[in-house]
């Protein structure tokens, strides 16, 4: 699909760690670019470096109201969905709440980008698809049982995606984000992402808490990969690469062990005192999954997906963020 400059991109979520970034990005390509956000999770300081952009437009709405997202569709190209509730624990401590947001408001901005008749519907999927699928790599067609609310809301976007393009011809693409972590990403909150929150304790010089022994890994993938699916999966012009879903990944698993690591080894560049921070651990995480490595050939055979970051590469970018903005 040939996608022409100036055309119109609804970012849901667009204040939010990814959704700011993919805001960024696309303004810097000369889209025009509309922010749906309720700034339950996301951040206007996330916004500040774009608010007077012409080519941009925010609206303060909620896709559990029907009305903001049929609002926020209006004259649009491409809807990239990035709104939801994330996190496992948040999911099990309120799984209604989770529910509201992840499947209704997902229904609700389906519906409503059908029949404002956009190009395609490019979404937020995630690796919690998998579930307890022990099989490594994780292929897109292999699959196990949910293990938290959270990652049930997720697979029900997906057959949502897919009965809608059957039934009413809507292009949609899922993309099964693996740990994204970078710039942008809030350290605070009692469900903060891992990176980030170990980031800001050890420029404290405190000592991060790692569930379970550290051996649990993770395909951890840097946000400018993230952009580059995003990218792909809205202009791509493969037939056969749509109304499907993709891992979104590096292709590399690490453990947290080996995160810690890393980041205590760039953080000491700024801060030597940081080398010494010790280490602490405590108890699993209900609903965590032990390991998760995506494969990312369909990616790659049926996008030219390229990801350029590895964990390391990405960890070194997003610690002189976060030195530089947080400290």
């Amino acid at each position: 699909m040939q996608v022409k400059k100036k055309d119109t991109i609804l970012i849901t979520g667009g204040a939010g760690f990814i959704g700011s970034n993919l805001t960024e990005y696309f303004l810097s390509k000369e889209y025009k670019v509309i922010c749906l956000d309720n700034f339950a999770t996301g951040h206007r300081h996330n916004l500040k470096d774009f608010i007077n952009n012409p080519n941009f437009r925010l609206i303060e709405g909620d896709i559990r109201n029907v009305e903001d997202c049929q609002n926020a569709v209006k004259g649009v190209d491409y809807v990239l969905h990035q709104a939801a509730l994330g996190s496992v624990p948040r999911s099990i401590n309120d799984p209604v709440t989770t529910n509201d947001v992840n499947v209704s408001g997902f229904l609700n901005m389906l519906v409503a980008s059908r029949d404002a008749k956009v190009k395609r519907f490019v979404y937020a999927a995630s690796s919690s698809t998998y579930g307890d699928s022990i099989g490594l790599p994780k292929v897109e067609d292999v699959i196990g049982k949910p293990l938290s609310p959270y990652a049930i809301t997720k697979y029900v976007n997906e057959l949502y995606a897919e009965i809608f393009s059957r039934t009413y011809g809507i292009e949609t693409i899922g993309l099964r984000y693996f740990n994204v972590f970078g710039r942008k990403q809030d350290p605070n909150g009692a469900y903060a992402a891992v990176i980030p929150k170990f980031v800001m304790q050890l420029m404290n010089q405190e000592s991060p808490v790692i569930n379970g022994d550290g051996n649990f890994s993770r395909d951890f993938t840097y946000i400018d990969n993230v952009i580059q699916m995003n990218e792909l999966a809205m202009t791509t012009a493969n037939p056969k690469a749509i109304n499907t879903v993709y891992n979104t990944a590096y292709g590399d698993r690490n453990t947290l062990n080996d995160l810690v690591g890393y980041l205590k080894e760039f953080l000491a560049e700024f801060n030597p005192e940081i080398a010494n921070v010790e280490i602490k651990y405590g108890p699993n995480r209900a609903g965590d999954i032990p390991h998760s490595l995506a494969s990312i050939d369909k990616a790659k055979e049926l996008l030219g997906y390229d990801p350029k970051y590895s964990l390391q590469e990405g960890l070194r970018e997003a610690v002189k963020w976060y030195w530089e903005n947080l400290r």
